[in-house]
C-alpha cells in the first residue's frame, strides 16, 4: 500500500485530480459561507427579539463555515462497489453519490465515491463535495477491514503538508490478493510533532475509538484509558458525533466539557470547533459550584476527604430537614366577615405528608401555603360558597398562612447551613450522628469564629457541599450530555455536583484510574459512577497506546503494580527506538544546568518540548531558563514555531502532551506530594506526557520501581 507522492498538471494524474477537488470543495465552501453573510432577514422576523435570536443562530453558521488554512477540508476518500441505501445515505444526498468509474475508479463495478472530511460541503446544486465524518456513509472509513471490507472496494487517504494535498495511500478493501498492511499516512499523522493546542484525531481515528465515539445519547459511557489512549479525544469527538445526531435535542438541553483546570481546558478548546461545534461550553468542577462564592480558603488533605466524602450528602439532608417543625397550633385565617380554622392535627398531615414525598425543600416550602389553602376552601365550600383559583391565592399570601409557613417551614440559605455545620459543633454532631466520627468532625469543623457568610473563607470542598444543599432546596438544571476529564481525581462529592448536571441526560466519563492524584481520587469505576448517579454505564478500556512511544510507556508501566494493581498496561504500537533516555547528575549543584541543556537537546528536534518538575523546584528552573537566555511558557499556552519550551509543574501536567519532555529529578515529584503512592501515582502521570521522546534528568536515587 504505497504512499503516491508526486507533481502533475496533468488530467490523467491521480494527484492532480485530487487536488482540483480539493481547490472545488474550497470553492464550494466559500460559497455556502457567503450565502449565509447574504442572508437578509428583514422581512422574516415578527420583532426585535426573533431577529437577534435568528441573526445569532446565523452569525453561529457562518463561523463554523470558516475555511482553516492548515486543517484539510477532507481526508479520506471511499469508493462504495455498489450504490449505498437510503440509511446509510442518510446525511449525504443520494445526489451526491458519483459512480467510481465515472471519476476514474479504475473500472471497478459501479457503486458510489464519497470524500470524507470534517464538515459537510455541497455545490451550488446542492449536491456533497464533502462528507462530515459523522454521517453513517462515512463509517467504514473508520471501520472497514481486509476481514470486513463493508462494500467498500477501496479506502484513499490523503497526506497533507500545510494545508495542501501532497499524497495518498489506496487500501483495496474488496480485493482478496491485496494483503492488509499498515498505512504509513495514517502512522505519519499520529505521529505528526505537536505545535499549538490539541487537535482533533478525526482522520486517525480506530475503531475501538469509532465504537465510543457513534455510541447513543441515551446511555453514559466510562472509558478507562492509560497515557496515549486518545480518551480525551474520544470523548470530544464524541460529543461533536452526538451534536450531529442529536443536534435538535442538544440545543434545547445543552452539553458541556468538563476539565481538571483551566490549562487543561485551554488545550483542548479548539478541538470542537475544528470540527465545526462551537456551542459546546467548557468548565471545571469548581467554575460549576463557586458560582456564588468566592473560594478565598483551603483545606488540609484530611479535612477535604471528609468534606469530599458522600456520607456529607446525608449530613446536609439532615440538616435542611430539622428546619421543618410539627405544628401544635391551629391556622385561623379571617376573609371579610368569616373566619376559616385549619386545626393542628390537619397541618401536621399535610407537614408529614409532604416529608414523606421527600420533596426538594423550597418546592416543600412553596406548596405548603397552597397545601394549606385548600383545606380552607374545602371548608368555603362545605359553606356553600364557590371560591376559584384567585381565592386559593390570596389565601395562601394571607398573614396568617404566611406566618405559619415561616414558623412551619421557614426559607433555608444553603451557604449559611454549611457555615453553621462548619462552625457549630453541637449542630454538626446532631446531624453527623451515626456518619461522622468524633474525630471527623473536629477535622472540618473551623477553629476560628466567623461572622457572615461573606467574610467566610470558603474552600473548593465548602463549596461542593453548598452546591450539595442548594440542590437540597432546588433542583439542578440538567444538561443532556456531560464529558467528565481526567474523573479519577473527582471526590464523591464532586460527582454528585456533577451528576446533578445531567441527572436527565447522558454523560462521557474518561479517565486513568493509575493517574488518580488526588488523595480522594477513586479506587474504581464502580464506586465513581455510583456517586455519579450513572451506576448502569457502560464501562469500556482502551488499551492500544499510539502516542506515547513503547520505550516510555513500558518504562513508567513500572509503577503500575504499586500505584494501581491489577491494571492492564498500555500496549504502544508506536515503535520508536532511542526515545527514552535516563541521565544521572553526579554533583547535585549542577542539576539545573544538566536539565537546561536537556532543553537545549530537545530544542533541536522538531515539535513541542515541555520540562516538567516537581512544583517547588520551578522557580530554580525559571531563573536557570532565564540565565541561559531562553524563554518559555507556562502549561496551556499555545505553543508556536517561534516559542516551543513550556515549564510545567507537575500538578498541571495531566492531559498534556509534548513531542518531547525534559523530566526533571523523579524524586522530588513523588516526595511533593502527601504519600508515596499519591507522589509515585504523579510521577507516573509526569513520565507519559511525552510523545517522541522522553530525557529524565536526575541528582537524587530514583524511586526503587524505577531502578
Amino acid at each position: 500500500m504505497p504512499a503516491h507522492e508526486h507533481e502533475s498538471d496533468t488530467t490523467t494524474d491521480p494527484l492532480a485530480r485530487e487536488r482540483a477537488h480539493l481547490a472545488a470543495s474550497r470553492s464550494a465552501l466559500r460559497a455556502m459561507r457567503e450565502d449565509a453573510q447574504a442572508l437578509d432577514i428583514r422581512d422574516v422576523t415578527a420583532n426585535w427579539v426573533n431577529a437577534a435570536v435568528l441573526q445569532a443562530q446565523i452569525d453561529v453558521r457562518i463561523k463554523s463555515l470558516a475555511d482553516l488554512a492548515h486543517t484539510p477540508l477532507f481526508f479520506g476518500r471511499l469508493d462504495y462497489l455498489h450504490p449505498v441505501g437510503a440509511e446509510q445515505a442518510e446525511g449525504a444526498s443520494r445526489g451526491a453519490a458519483r459512480s467510481a468509474s465515472a471519476k476514474g475508479g479504475g473500472g471497478r463495478r459501479e457503486g458510489e465515491q464519497f470524500y470524507i472530511g470534517r464538515r459537510h460541503v455541497h455545490d451550488a446544486d446542492g449536491d456533497p463535495m464533502v462528507i462530515d465524518w459523522r454521517a453513517p456513509v462515512s463509517q467504514p472509513f473508520y471501520r472497514a477491514s481486509k476481514k470486513d471490507p463493508q462494500d467498500v472496494g477501496q479506502r484513499r487517504r490523503f497526506g497533507y503538508t500545510g494545508g495542501e494535498l501532497t499524497a495518498y495511500e489506496d487500501e483495496h478493501l474488496s480485493d482478496p490478493t491485496e494483503a492488509a498492511q499498515t498505512s504509513k499516512l495514517l502512522q505519519a499523522e499520529i505521529e505528526r510533532p505537536r505545535v499549538g493546542p490539541m487537535r482533533d484525531i478525526v482522520a486517525t481515528i480506530q475503531p475501538e475509538q469509532d465504537e465510543i465515539v457513534r455510541s447513543g445519547l441515551g446511555g453514559t459511557v466510562c472509558v478507562q484509558g492509560g497515557p496515549g489512549t486518545g480518551k480525551t479525544a474520544v470523548g470530544l469527538h464524541r460529543v461533536a458525533y452526538l451534536l450531529y445526531a442529536h443536534r435538535e435535542r442538544l440545543a434545547r438541553t445543552g452539553t458541556l466539557v468538563i476539565g481538571p483546570n483551566r490549562s487543561f481546558l485551554h488545550y483542548i478548546e479548539q478541538v470542537l470547533p475544528a470540527l465545526g461545534e462551537l456551542e459546546v461550553k467548557q468548565a471545571t468542577v469548581d467554575d460549576l459550584v463557586t458560582a456564588d462564592i468566592e473560594v478565598r480558603g483551603t483545606d488540609s488533605a484530611a479535612a477535604a476527604v471528609v468534606k469530599g466524602d458522600a456520607r456529607m450528602a446525608e449530613v446536609l439532608r439532615r440538616a435542611i430537614r430539622s428546619h421543618v417543625t410539627l405544628p401544635t397550633e391551629p391556622v385561623m385565617v379571617v376573609r371579610g366577615s368569616r373566619r376559616w380554622r385549619v386545626p393542628a392535627y390537619e397541618l401536621e398531615e399535610i407537614v408529614t405528608e409532604l416529608l414523606a414525598r421527600d420533596m426538594r425543600y423550597g418546592a416543600a416550602h412553596e406548596a405548603l401555603p397552597q397545601r394549606i389553602a385548600h383545606s380552607v376552601l374545602v371548608r368555603m365550600e362545605e359553606a356553600g360558597e364557590a371560591p376559584d383559583d384567585r381565592v386559593q391565592n390570596a389565601v395562601a399570601r394571607n398573614p396568617a398562612v404566611k406566618a405559619a409557613v415561616k414558623a412551619i417551614w421557614p426559607a433555608v440559605e444553603p451557604a449559611k447551613l454549611v457555615l453553621r455545620l462548619l462552625v457549630d459543633a453541637e449542630f454538626l454532631a446532631a446531624h453527623a450522628q451515626g456518619l461522622l466520627t468524633e474525630d471527623e468532625q473536629k477535622t472540618i469543623l473551623w477553629t476560628r469564629p466567623v461572622r457572615s457568610v461573606k467574610s467566610a473563607k470558603w474552600s473548593a470542598a465548602d463549596a461542593v457541599l453548598i452546591d450539595e444543599a442548594n440542590d437540597l432546596v432546588a433542583r439542578t438544571h440538567s444538561l443532556g450530555h456531560v464529558v467528565l476529564d481526567e474523573a479519577q481525581d473527582l471526590s464523591p462529592m464532586q460527582y454528585r455536583a456533577v451528576g446533578r448536571r445531567c441527572s436527565t441526560g447522558s454523560a462521557t466519563v474518561l479517565g486513568d484510574l493509575a493517574q488518580g492524584t488526588t488523595p480522594w481520587s477513586t479506587e474504581s469505576w464502580a464506586q465513581a459512577l455510583h456517586h455519579l448517579g450513572k451506576s448502569d454505564a457502560v464501562v469500556e478500556e482502551l488499551t492500544a497506546g499510539f502516542r506515547v512511544p513503547r520505550e516510555v510507556i513500558a518504562y513508567a508501566s513500572r509503577l503500575l503494580p504499586v500505584i494501581s494493581p491489577g491494571l492492564a498496561a498500555v500496549e504502544s504500537v508506536r515503535e520508536s527506538p532511542g526515545s527514552l533516555e535516563v541521565r544521572e547528575v553526579g554533583d547535585p549543584a549542577e542539576l539545573d544546568a544538566a536539565v537546561v541543556a536537556a532543553c537545549e537537546e530537545s530544542l533541536r528536534q522538531e515539535g513541542s518540548i515541555g520540562l516538567i518538575a516537581a512544583d517547588a523546584r520551578i522557580p530554580a528552573l525559571t531563573d536557570a531558563l532565564a540565565a541561559a537566555g531562553h524563554a518559555f511558557l507556562s502549561p496551556g499556552e499555545e505553543t508556536t514555531a517561534e516559542s516551543r519550551l513550556t515549564l510545567v509543574p507537575a500538578s498541571l501536567a495531566k492531559g498534556l502532551e509534548y513531542d518531547y519532555v525534559v523530566l526533571d529529578e523523579p524524586a522530588a515529584v513523588v516526595d511533593g506530594e502527601p504519600d508515596e503512592r499519591t507522589g509515585l501515582r504523579r510521577l507516573y502521570v509526569a513520565l507519559t506526557r511525552a510523545v517522541s521522546g522522553l530525557t529524565v534528568v536526575h541528582a537524587a536515587e530514583l524511586p526503587a520501581h524505577l531502578v
